[in-house]
């Protein structure tokens, strides 16, 4: 048994958990120590141990704790872990987006330039919202991407990516948007198979004009019928940098006595979600189900759990990819969709330098599941 890692398959693989992503690292490693099982070289680790300790002002460094010379190295990466804090002054402060966004800059700068490859695995994409100049104003998720590949990262892996084109800022750079189609689908046929294989009694649901592209996905996979929600917004006002929701208009079928599933790439304070939801059960919806990739949960669950406790929704499907807090975890509204095994094969994937283009697009996974189901009713 190796003591570190070694070589795997066409180059030395290492994965590197950026703090708040230990858990998800532990998981994706188990899945790649799986995957190299039957291997002469057995692997003991594929994680890199690092560290990134900070001064009392708050400086921090990040230091390497093994060889990366000549490896395919990918750290992952949540740049919205407000849970791991640090401290500055006497004072514990929450780690904020410009925080990991940092300490990831310091441990490719600790790399030196003697990885092999350098592959990002960045979830949710640092200033992903800031993503097109509407005004004077910044272009942060541009300007970042642009700064990675400056420092000498050749892949950027995200999962559904708030808007897609940013990557035109890096065209000589990988990109790859990621989406958990497939492990919300067999998410949700574990919770209910019924509500995925009746389609003629279950409807897909965009909460807003800016979701459609994934629901139309879903929707043509799954042969369902979709309905959208559109925004009516008070372009005179601006509250907390956005302009208030006026009122939710919806076109689509009549929804009454349908399962509705709606579809989104995050929750951030959860306001809009709830108001579809209540807009949804006043057009006579039975069950609501939500799948979000991000649950952020800003705000906090106080009001999910009043809105759950009004009947406004059943279930609300997120990853793994982010930081979920301690509450979240024990509601019985909340169901956690594990995607370290996917990560895992991504990795392993581009490790052997062989196409991804099956575990991007998983039409063939999606009919063998459903497939599944079908035959054991």
């Amino acid at each position: 048994m190796e003591s570190a890692i070694e070589s795997y398959n066409l180059g030395r693989l290492g994965v590197i958990g950026m703090k708040g992503c230990e858990e998800i690292t532990c998981k994706i490693n188990r899945h790649l120590q799986n995957f190299n099982e039957g291997n002469d070289n057995q692997i003991d680790t594929f994680i890199i141990p690092i560290t990134c300790p900070r001064f009392g002002t708050g400086e921090a460094k990040a230091m390497i704790m093994h060889s990366i010379r000549t490896y395919d190295v990918y750290i992952v990466m949540d740049a919205f872990n407000y849970g791991v804090t640090y401290s500055m002054y006497g004072k514990e402060h929450p780690m904020s987006p410009d925080d990991h966004y940092q300490d990831l800059k310091r441990v490719i700068s600790a790399m030196g330039g003697k990885a092999k490859r350098i592959t990002v695995i960045m979830p949710m994409l640092y200033e992903g919202r800031q993503h097109k100049r509407v005004a004077r104003e910044s272009l942060d998720c541009a300007l970042a991407l642009q700064e990675l590949e400056n420092m000498g990262v050749d892949n950027i892996i995200t999962f559904d990516a708030h808007d897609a084109r940013v990557q035109n800022a890096v065209p000589l750079n990988g990109f790859e948007n990621v989406h958990a189609t497939y492990q919300m689908i067999k998410a949700c046929l574990r919770y209910d198979s019924g509500i995925i294989l009746n389609k003629d009694q279950t409807m897909i649901i965009s909460p807003d004009e800016g979701a459609m592209g994934r629901c139309m996905y879903y929707s043509s996979v799954l042969g369902m019928d979709l309905g959208m929600f559109y925004k009516r917004r008070d372009y005179s006002t601006i509250i907390d940098g956005k302009n208030p929701i006026v009122a939710h208009e919806f076109l689509g079928n009549d929804l009454a006595g349908k399962d509705v599933i709606v579809v989104d790439d995050m929750i951030a304070s959860g306001d809009s979600m709830i108001d579809v939801a209540r807009e949804l059960k006043k057009r006579k919806a039975k069950r609501v189900l939500v799948f979000a990739t991000f649950g952020l949960f800003t705000e906090g669950i106080s009001k999910f759990n009043q809105a759950y406790e009004e009947g406004l929704f059943d279930a609300v499907f997120t990853t793994n990819l982010v930081y979920r807090r301690p509450e979240l975890l024990q509601a019985p509204w909340y169901h956690e969709v594990d995607m370290s095994k996917y990560i895992a094969l991504l990795i392993k994937t581009l490790n052997e330098e062989k196409s991804i283009s099956d575990l991007l697009t998983p039409i063939s996974r999606i009919e063998k599941i459903l497939n599944k189901y079908r035959n054991q009713l």
